[in-house]
């Protein structure tokens, strides 16, 4: 392999950060550059040796790499960019270099869906892991399991481990408004879920199903498309031409061939068809979990573990960082940090949480436990506020809401207005974490959301939470 230099534009991006490592343990040499450089991925770049500039200064031209690596943030008019155009120097995106200097030659198994893509993920490259198989990978988050959100595992040869990779239906650069999944030509595809969401690049669910059978079309006649049973979407999909063999997943009744559960989501029977063929026991709740576990069996199937092997692997899955994590505790009052953005992801992940509480962590006769729901519609979908009306449905099983409507078009008061006193709505991180302490009691469990870092909002509430008295 040749040894070259790559200078990483959006350097920071989970993705783009995770592309980094797998460059720089390939042994090429790596700069890169971000609007904002801040931990904690500037200080795992800088851990791995990585060269970091703030900023799109055009000066970054003297760096002379052998090739730019564009992140889909940057745009036209971007002051770097147009000095690589104007300059004439050679460029590629980021999903485009990985398929051209790690997925070439491999088992690649990758996990789309709305919902889920991170833990499912994260979920696959730990059974593969137990099974022996040391897989590359690359997730859009960081597997407790691993500690590291990309490894490169053994790339080349006859010998080279399978790479299962998170498969963003986001488009893959300003120059190519294809969906990332369709330059990782899988041979094990998993389609999670499919709804509306990223609407500032799709018009319409039907835009979005295109792209998912764009990705169909890539996986070869030999492998394998595992489909959730219970999305429609995701059949229409299916319907505009399939190839592959399909094994469906999660149906409610017994289907020929197909997997699904028999139990609750934290202790189920894995069957196919009316036969029982695993058996899975962990730490995580939830029904979409369950379905998770379903996904991640069926792919490592295909690459030779046996269901009751996955099954025992994920006994000792230890989730996702931002997935329901328990960040700290203070006053009585316990703070978690969660990922979630979507409506449907929201309500998924309150449902999770009031789950944990009633069944794990409530003792026989004590009070049912208050979940404060704190959240920021921070993705392009939210801001465009598409999906405002799903709100009130989706912080249905929270006892409180409270909103950080700083920076919308749209009104979050109109929005949240179902719900009564049941929801505040606060312009400022000060003011919304000063809400949230005064309503909090001990035995409380608030629940932050978001797909960003929330302004330091957990820090600031176990604060505050701390000096209050009680």
């Amino acid at each position: 392999m040749v040894r070259m230099h790559i200078h990483i534009l959006g350097i920071c991006g989970t993705f783009m950060g995770g592309l980094a490592a797998l460059a720089r343990e390939s042994g090429h040499r790596v700069t890169g550059c971000d609007a904002n450089v801040y931990p904690p991925m500037s200080d795992q770049l800088r851990a791995l040796g990585i060269e970091l500039i703030e900023g799109w200064d055009a000066a970054q031209l003297d760096l002379a790499p052998d090739l730019f690596v564009v992140g889909n943030v940057v745009s036209r008019g971007n002051p770097l960019m147009e000095a690589i155009l104007d300059a004439g120097r050679p460029y590629t995106s980021g999903p485009q270099w990985l398929a051209d200097h790690v997925l070439q030659g491999r088992h690649v198994l990758a996990v789309a869906g709305t919902h889920g893509k991170t833990t499912t993920t994260s979920m696959l490259a730990w059974i593969l892991e137990q099974a022996g198989l040391e897989p590359g990978f690359l997730v859009g988050g960081v597997p407790l399991n691993f500690g590291v959100s990309a490894r490169l595992g053994r790339a080349s040869g006859d010998t080279a481990s399978p790479f299962v990779i998170e498969a963003d239906e986001y488009d893959t650069a300003f120059f190519d408004k294809r969906s990332k999944f369709v330059h990782y030509r899988p041979r094990t595809a998993i389609l999670n879920n499919l709804e509306l969401d990223h609407a500032d690049i799709f018009d319409d669910l039907a835009a979005i199903e295109r792209q998912f059978h764009h990705l169909v079309r890539t996986v070869p006649g030999q492998g394998r498309l595992v489909v959730n049973a219970r999305e429609e979407a995701l059949q229409r999909v299916l319907e505009m031409g399939c190839w592959s063999e399909v094994l469906r997943f999660g149906a409610r009744k017994e289907e020929p061939g197909a997997l699904r559960a028999r139990g609750e989501p934290h202790a189920f029977d894995v069957l196919r068809g009316s036969l029982k063929v695993a058996r899975v026991e962990w730490g995580l709740l939830g029904e979409h979990n369950q379905l998770n576990a379903l996904a991640a069996i069926a792919a490592a199937e295909h690459v030779g573990v046996a269901p009751e092997a996955a099954a025992r692997a994920l006994a000792g899955f230890e989730n996702v960082r931002r997935r329901l994590e328990l960040v700290g505790e203070a006053g009585g009052v316990k703070v978690y940090d969660d990922f979630a953005h979507h409506p449907t992801a929201m309500r998924t992940t309150v449902n999770g949480l009031r789950r944990k509480v009633d069944q794990l962590l409530a003792a026989p006769g004590a009070p049912r436990a208050r979940i404060l729901a704190v959240f920021e519609p921070r993705s392009n979908t939210m801001k465009l506020g598409t999906m405002k009306a799903l709100l009130p449905w989706s912080l249905e099983e929270a006892d409180l809401a409270f909103c950080y409507g700083g920076g919308l078009s749209w009104n979050a008061e109109e929005a949240l207005a179902p719900m009564g006193r049941q929801a505040v709505v606060c312009e400022s991180i000060d003011k919304l974490v000063d809400r949230v302490v005064s309503a909090a009691l001990p035995g409380d469990h608030v629940l932050c959301m978001s797909n960003g870092g929330f302004g330091g909002v957990h820090a600031k509430l176990l604060a505050a939470l701390a000096a209050a008295p009680r």
